[in-house]
């Protein structure tokens, strides 16, 4: 495969372990397939997800002239952003921490090599 080309959403109000689950699935495949899946999958992590995406496969096109038709999701990884910290009320007035995660999402696209 030739040069990734990437994107990345920063900050998503998600948990990384939620969004890995739907990364793990698309990684490997080609640009259509990978929406097709994103499409179907009943997961709330699928939006920004595809988001990023068509935005991998749009700077792909529109920055290397490449063909979104000849795409392949070659890397999809999604780390750990800052973690917001919160309280809930807890038994007998006492106050439970709530951490709220969040997360950033990358997707890298190469060109597949046709007739390689």
């Amino acid at each position: 495969m030739a040069d990734e080309v990437k994107a990345v959403a920063r900050f998503i109000r998600m948990s990384p372990f939620k969004v890995r689950r739907i990364l793990d699935q698309i990684r490997g495949r080609s640009y259509g397939d990978a929406l097709i899946i994103l499409q179907f999958l009943p997961h709330a992590a699928t939006d920004p997800i595809k988001k990023v995406l068509e935005s991998a496969a749009a700077n792909a096109e529109n920055n290397f002239n490449l063909d979104r038709r000849n795409l392949v999701v070659s890397t999809a990884f999604a780390d750990g952003g800052p973690t917001l910290k919160r309280f809930r009320a807890g038994d007998r007035g006492r106050a439970r921490p709530v951490r709220k995660r969040t997360s950033h999402i990358t997707v890298a696209v190469a060109e597949l090599e046709v007739g390689a």
